[in-house]
């Protein structure tokens, strides 16, 4: 990982990760929506359209990974962030990062550990109905395996940088925002979906787009419900 914009000067109360690949299109109207006092991470994963460069000039805090992966650059932003609270974001206009506001109030006053959106689509070709089947297949799934009786496993979440730091994610794939909710329950968290809206992306979506990008993002979280809970921690396990 390498920065190429210096660092905020001051901790903002909030850090936004924005994960990035070829959103120039995107960029303004995401950025333009970020709270005032926020910190926007825009994580380049190897944009060729100059993604990075309008970022920066936006205001924004740029960082690289360079290796492919959503998981990936969603993890970068992660280390990246220094803020108590930290959320994500995709970076395609699909969600409006506004919208996160009473995602962090409800973090912040203990009423959640951890608050995601459930994607409400607005308008023709904002969730393609192969996209939307592969997800409510998933949720169905993450439900047998922890009782979390969520509906969606969307991208605009919100919860505390230290304690996501602590469940130890691995996955750099399309996996990340599954194994994220899975070890959140493992752990006890205590874990709320809110409604939002879900707006056309801006551009063709890297992967759930076709039927084969969600085929693979498919497998990536099965293969994430397979894995076994972790073992508790030797304090825990001496309590």
């Amino acid at each position: 990982m390498t920065h190429s914009s210096p660092p905020t000067p001051r901790t903002a109360p909030v850090d936004v990760v924005l994960p990035c690949l070829d959103e120039a299109a995107a960029l303004p109207w995401v950025l333009a929506r970020i709270p005032a006092g926020w910190r926007a991470i825009v994580v380049d994963n190897g944009s060729t359209d100059g993604s990075a460069e309008i970022a920066r000039g936006l205001g924004a805090t740029v960082v690289h990974e360079p290796r492919r992966g959503f998981g990936a650059a969603c993890h970068t932003g992660l280390l990246a962030a220094d803020a108590d609270i930290v959320c994500f974001c995709d970076c395609d206009a699909s969600l409006d990062p506004g919208l996160l506001v009473p995602f962090v109030r409800a973090v912040r006053d203990g009423d959640s550990d951890l608050v995601l959106g459930r994607r409400r689509p607005q308008g023709r070709g904002a969730w393609p109905p192969h996209a939307r089947l592969g997800n409510l297949a998933l949720a169905r799934m993450l439900r047998r395996r922890t009782g979390l009786r969520l509906h969606d496993l969307g991208p605009l979440r919100a919860a505390r940088r230290t304690e996501l730091l602590g469940l130890g994610l691995t996955d750099r794939r399309s996996g990340y925002p599954l194994q994220m909710v899975v070890r959140a329950a493992d752990a006890g968290w205590r874990v709320e979906e809110r409604d939002v809206p879900y707006r056309p992306r801006t551009g063709r979506s890297k992967v759930t787009g076709t039927w084969r990008g969600t085929w693979h993002a498919v497998r990536d979280m099965r293969t994430v419900l397979n894995q076994p809970p972790l073992a508790p921690k030797p304090q825990e396990t001496a309590r």
